[in-house]
């Protein structure tokens, strides 16, 4: 026997790797060593500020991916995973330096991966990351055929007197909320669940208020908001951010706020889009539990001094964000109430 046989093929491995190499080296700025292909990724690190600090995290894609399967569209769940990845350092006032990817599969599929490390670098390019590393792994056995679990790995920057710990949130600031694209990469074994079992909708069906299809809707690239929100960040003029993510309002913003303040959310403050509508009243849930599993139509929240509100929220729309005023911070227990 051979491997091979067994279910892992290194020609087909090799072959993936020299059709995303074009992709990889097209996010390498000069501060990455060495070429495509090593055993590690390299970063020069000199210079990266006055008192730098390095920011991590990782995540993945989660049941978002299984809408990718069923379309054959890869490409925007990898610029999903990087743009969330960059969203929840950029929490904390940082800036990406760096990604690494890891996509595992049972069998390796033409097209398949390169679909993934393109949309992957397309978002590394757009936010000014480089894609140093990387692992593709072929797991014979351990994945259904055609399918694959995709996650993410990132590093920025923040200088020390930048980085945003939550400590500065006051009673009196004004919360901005800045408008997602969809679902973004969150509640979607709910919202599958809903159209597709329940309503036994196909990705191709067209719901009242959805600009084009439902697989348009769903599979609509989570956003990153770097570019418009991080120069606020360098001026300090920002006291807190909050990526809406699994949890939502109730499970993500008492991550920022001091245990001396509550977060009051207006729920009557925007609209909340078509995708939510229809997944709330054909899934016959609760706004409780929306709230919960969904972002309902803001990905950010951005926690903003009074006297600033006005001024700050024009900048974020001049730059091309969807701002709306939706709460306040007033003196509590690290609680988030929900009006309206």
């Amino acid at each position: 026997m051979n491997y091979a046989e067994a279910g892992v093929s290194l020609d087909r491995s090799d072959k993936v790797k020299n059709n995303i190499a074009a992709a990889v080296k097209s996010t390498f700025g000069p501060r990455v060593l060495g070429g495509f292909g090593g055993f590690g990724g390299c970063f020069d690190a000199r210079n990266l500020g006055v008192n730098p600090v390095l920011v991590s995290s990782c995540d993945g894609v989660g049941t978002k991916l299984k809408l990718a399967f069923q379309s054959g569209i890869h490409t925007t769940v990898g610029q999903d995973i990087v743009n969330h990845c960059v969203d929840d350092i950029l929490v904390q006032g940082a800036k990406p330096l760096f990604f690494l990817d890891y996509i595992a599969t049972g069998r390796l599929q033409d097209g398949v991966v390169e679909g993934i490390v393109e949309g992957i670098a397309k978002a590394c390019r757009e936010n000014g990351a480089s894609l140093i590393g990387g692992e593709t792994a072929e797991m014979p056995g351990f994945y259904p055929d055609g399918e694959y679990d995709l996650a993410g790995y990132i590093v920025g920057v923040v200088e020390r007197e930048n980085l945003l710990d939550g400590s500065r949130i006051a009673p009196g600031d004004v919360i901005l909320g800045l408008s997602s694209a969809g679902l973004h990469t969150n509640g979607y074994s709910l919202a599958r669940k809903v159209f597709f079992d329940k309503a036994g909708l196909d990705l191709e069906a067209r719901l009242d208020g959805l600009n084009g299809t439902l697989r348009e809707a769903l599979m609509a690239p989570h956003r990153s908001y770097l570019k418009s929100v991080h120069p606020l960040v360098e001026e300090k003029a920002i006291h807190g951010l909050v990526h809406l993510t699994g949890g939502g309002f109730q499970g993500n913003i008492p991550r920022v706020l001091p245990e001396t303040c509550d977060a009051v959310i207006d729920r009557d403050a925007w609209e909340v889009p078509a995708l939510f509508r229809h997944i709330m009243e054909i899934g016959e849930i609760e706004r409780a539990e929306m709230d919960r599993a969904f972002n309902m139509g803001i990905g950010m929240l951005v926690f903003v001094p009074a006297e600033r509100a006005d001024e700050l929220a024009q900048r974020l729309a001049d730059s091309g964000e969807t701002v709306q005023r939706i709460g306040r911070v007033e003196k509590g227990t690290r609680s988030v109430q929900l009006l309206g």
